[in-house]
């Protein structure tokens, strides 16, 4: 089976799917989330240029078309945390 593609909207990087973190604009509430639902999505890479350009630039609000809470920078934040200790101790 065919790998599914997909770009990060900030470094423009394409690669499979797995490689990247998905936020959602559900469908029809327009609620912004991580990971899972149905809706209007985006892609972006787990590291920390792509996430501070995409913030300060406001590309996943323009992507979603929806404005993107801060806590959900906060969290994508934790996570890029988390991901790079679990990194260091392996």
């Amino acid at each position: 089976m065919e790998p599914n593609y997909r770009r990060c909207l900030s470094c423009r990087q394409v690669g499979p799917k797995k490689q990247f973190w998905r936020i959602v604009r559900l469908f029809p509430s327009g609620q912004v989330q991580l990971d899972e639902g149905m809706g209007r999505s985006a892609y972006i890479c787990p590291n920390p240029n792509c996430l501070s350009t995409a913030q300060k630039k406001n590309r996943l609000g323009r992507a979603l078309r929806a404005s993107v809470p801060e806590a959900l920078y906060q969290t994508l934040w934790q996570r890029l945390a988390s991901s790079n200790e679990i990194q260091k101790t392996n």
